[in-house]
């Protein structure tokens, strides 16, 4: 796989993918909304990939969309009648939302680590992760209302269901920088770290213990979570009943109480 804003790497049950463009902040350019989609769908294909870790080279996680590609593709003069130029710009938006689905969607939970500035698209990312991890100096920015649009490719859908909607709202109205601190103490962030490399190392090793759990219960759990959004309470009971009639008579179950009472690590096979 010959990538221009990532790399994947695949140890110990653990994908690690990488934001490799640090000298232009990690921008999301044309490349980078394809190669995310290309990247998960290969983390999807891999019966090893158990957790998966998202990092960031450089002195920001990210300054989301690359304005200058923006521009030129999406918001250009098109050819065409009126209608049919919006048709096709929707077309295009639904692929950049297609981008982060496919992060919230992965069988596998996805951690983030973020360092200095998490903006605009970077904060549509991170909320299509599981778990947040940060450094100290690190600040996440609804940076869309600041340049004149409204978020479109998943924050706005997805931070109602992390923060409180009184602070939601002037997040998203303000596109105020909310600062590590403060995020930490809504639950927005798991974890505070000083440096980027201790935020790395406790994401590797908060991955490392969902890897060493049963698969087949971990993507069970996140599947019941992730439906759990848009359920109420006795429809979320009915569909868990569900699941677990289906998976608990499996080996993980018996593997799992064995390990324990034999004070030994469990060893699960691979899901699909």
């Amino acid at each position: 796989m010959e990538l221009q804003t990532l790399s994947l790497a695949v140890a110990d049950g653990i994908a690690r993918v990488t934001m490799t463009r640090a000298e232009a902040l990690n921008t999301m350019t044309e490349a980078f909304w394809t190669e995310i989609v290309e990247v998960f769908e290969a983390i999807e294909a891999d019966p090893s990939v158990r957790a998966v870790l998202i990092v960031s080279t450089g002195r920001h996680f990210t300054a989301g969309l690359d304005l200058e590609w923006a521009g030129a593709d999406l918001l250009g003069a098109a050819d065409g009648e009126v209608a049919r130029q919006r048709l096709a710009l929707r077309r295009k938006v639904k692929a950049m939302q297609r981008s982060f689905t496919v992060i919230d969607e992965c069988k596998a939970p996805v951690i983030a680590v973020v360092q200095g500035g998490c903006i605009g698209g970077g904060v549509d990312l991170v909320t299509a992760c599981d778990i947040r991890i940060g450094t100290a100096d690190c600040f996440f920015s609804i940076q869309e209302i600041n340049v004149g649009i409204v978020a479109d490719v998943g924050t706005l859908q997805r931070i109602p269901h992390l923060l409180p909607q009184g602070l939601v709202r002037e997040l998203t109205y303000t596109g105020r920088r909310f600062m590590a601190e403060e995020a930490a103490r809504h639950g927005f962030l798991n974890r505070v770290l000083a440096a980027h490399d201790e935020a790395i190392a406790a994401g590797e090793a908060l991955a490392r213990e969902i890897a060493s759990k049963s698969p087949v219960a971990i993507q069970g759990a996140k599947a019941v979570l992730n439906r759990g959004r848009d359920q109420s309470i006795a429809e979320g009971l009915d569909y868990v009943a569900i699941w677990n009639s289906a998976f608990l008579p499996g080996e993980d179950l018996g593997e799992a109480v064995g390990a324990q009472l034999q004070k030994r690590p469990s060893r699960f096979e691979d899901a699909v």
